[in-house]
């Protein structure tokens, strides 16, 4: 009879991770709070019990090996569902613990402060973390590697995730207010120069897909990388662009935002992963917030909007 093969402990499975997301022992070591030589003991016993290296030093840091990349995966699941016993165990009446939404700006700003406030008074012994999703590797990618709990993402469908659908947020045509408030054409989104952000930003390619669909070349195309610089830009005339709705709130002074020719607008959902969906604080928080975002769009108004900035003439002119 073959002697059983020690199995790996959580300890070292989260040494591991420490290790390999710090990029270093003594980087990692300093951030959990713990001694060099536990989480270097710790990796050294993990790689003992799999036969072979987990992770290399190189000239930018200790990084995995192949096989490192493979267990990481693992790792990550097993580290995170050993935490989820003690969440899946909780009385949904009685929440405690730490919760990591990421979001990206616009919604982060406008739609999820007021379900947050109503979170906490039902909840106080929740604390949820609000992060950038940017600044955390992508909305879905830090799902599915459990650097957050739940994000904010664009998208009806994402592999590998369980979409709630949240609301689905307008793209509005914004040009300088001198332009004036009559319908938007086609013609107008080819007559002035186009500011979008960068090629790589999502909103990029979904107003660059609108248009293309309908044959509105983009010969002048400047990419800016932050909307108030954009805003700025269209408000002194060089240029007009097409931005969501919660990216433009408040509208700054100055500038016009109406309704386009025909309606585009980005499906806002908040994702998580598959086995997690059940947790009762998820469970409890995605309700509360989907009870928000309903009561905000029961105070939106159906019809379309020109929406003014608040300067000289300032206001709101339905149509």
């Amino acid at each position: 009879m073959q002697p059983q093969q020690a199995q790996p402990t959580l300890a070292q499975l989260r040494a591991l991770l420490l290790v390999s997301e710090a990029g270093g022992f003594g980087e990692a070591a300093a951030e959990a709070g713990v001694s060099q030589s536990s989480l270097s003991e710790a990796v050294s016993k993990l790689e003992t019990a799999v036969g072979r290296p987990l992770l290399r030093r190189t000239q930018g840091g200790t990084v995995p090996t192949a096989a490192g990349l493979r267990v990481l995966v693992h790792a990550r699941a097993a580290v995170q569902a050993a935490a989820d016993v003690l969440l899946a165990a909780q009385d949904e009446g009685a929440l405690s613990g730490r919760l990591r939404l990421s979001s990206f700006r616009s919604t982060a700003t406008h739609l999820l402060p007021p379900a947050l406030s109503a979170f906490r008074s039902l909840y106080p012994g929740v604390t949820v973390m609000l992060l950038d999703s940017e600044a955390h590797g992508g909305s879905e990618s830090a799902v599915r590697a459990g650097r957050v709990d739940l994000s904010v993402v664009v998208g009806r469908q994402v592999p590998g995730l369980l979409l709630t659908p949240l609301a689905e947020d307008e793209y509005l045509y914004v040009a300088p207010e001198s332009r004036g408030l009559h319908p938007v054409s086609w013609a107008d989104l080819a007559a002035a120069p186009m500011i979008l952000p960068p090629h790589r930003d999502p909103c990029f390619e979904r107003v660059r897909g609108y248009l293309e669909a309908h044959a509105i070349p983009l010969t002048d195309l400047m990419e800016v990388e932050q909307d108030s610089v954009t805003l700025s830009m269209v408000r002194y005339g060089l240029g007009i662009t097409v931005m969501p709705r919660l990216a433009l709130s408040p509208l700054p002074p100055g500038l016009i935002a109406l309704p386009l020719p025909e309606p585009l607008a980005r499906p806002l959902s908040l994702a998580v992963l598959p086995q997690r969906a059940g947790l009762p604080l998820v469970r409890a928080f995605t309700r509360v917030l989907l009870d928000s975002v309903q009561a905000q769009a029961a105070l939106t108004p159906s019809v379309p909007e020109v929406v003014v900035g608040e300067g000289k003439g300032s206001g709101r002119v339905r149509h």
